[in-house]
């Protein structure tokens, strides 16, 4: 079985792979919902989903309105691409 690095797909990763990788992110998860976590940083917060096809985040009141900011990956891209592109923020 190859390596898996940060430039494998996500979908490579086992769950706990992923979930591992969250918390070092500094995410929180649910435990109502254990698909859902947050994440807080400095100017923005967030929910991240992982949903079936995608990882779907839900940038809290980040709109120039103050509405939310909703985004999806899908599970095909890096874990790098979807690292940068979720936790540079909205």
């Amino acid at each position: 079985m190859p390596k898996l690095t940060s430039n494998s797909p996500l979908y490579s990763f086992p769950l706990p792979e992923i979930e591992n990788w969250l918390k070092q992110m500094g995410c929180q998860q649910n435990s109502q919902a254990l698909n859902c976590w947050y994440v807080k940083r400095e100017g923005w917060e967030a929910q991240i989903t992982l949903e079936t096809e995608d990882l779907n985040v839900n940038y809290l009141k980040a709109g120039a309105d103050g509405s939310d900011i909703k985004r999806a990956f899908r599970y095909s891209l890096s874990r790098r691409d979807i690292e940068d592109a979720v936790f540079s923020g909205p």
